[in-house]
């Protein structure tokens, strides 16, 4: 079993109009700034619980693509993510229900771009971010070969 601690802070009054800011920390990494959305009267300047959610599953997706590229051989050279959290009422409960991956993939010359697919389709099954969530995962890559 692995464990990941980090700490969070808040400080303030909610005797009144209280703060949604707060920062999160771990040992020997910088802290985040967070708040709620702008929608829920948080800082839009700072990361929101939704943002993060989605980074952390486009980084989870990243990682796990990039890990079955290695394996296979295939050259990608470029990875942009355009990552989307849909929030909706469901049951009159807010809740993620889709977050979209939407990647352009650029790889070297001659990478086989449908095995290159294939891989970034596959990745969704290992990561572990992307199985623990119950958000529909819409992924839609482009993918682009670099010129010689």
């Amino acid at each position: 079993m692995e464990g990941f601690p980090l700490r969070l802070k808040w400080q303030g009054s909610t005797a009144g109009e209280y703060s949604r800011d707060a920062a999160a920390g771990a040992d020997g990494k910088p802290d985040l700034l967070l708040s709620a959305g702008t929608g829920y009267g948080g800082d839009g300047a700072r990361w929101n619980p939704e943002d993060l959610l989605g980074a952390s599953l486009a980084q989870c997706h990243l990682l796990t693509f990039l890990a079955l590229a290695k394996k296979l051989r295939l050259d990608v050279r470029d990875y942009d993510d355009a990552v989307t959290v849909i929030l909706e009422a469901v049951d009159k409960v807010k809740r993620v229900t889709k977050v979209r991956l939407a990647p352009v993939i650029r790889v070297a010359p001659g990478t086989d771009v449908e095995k290159v697919r294939e891989m970034f389709f596959k990745a969704h099954k290992y990561c572990f971010i992307g199985q623990s969530i119950t958000a529909e995962v819409v992924m839609e890559p482009t993918i682009e070969v670099l010129p010689a």
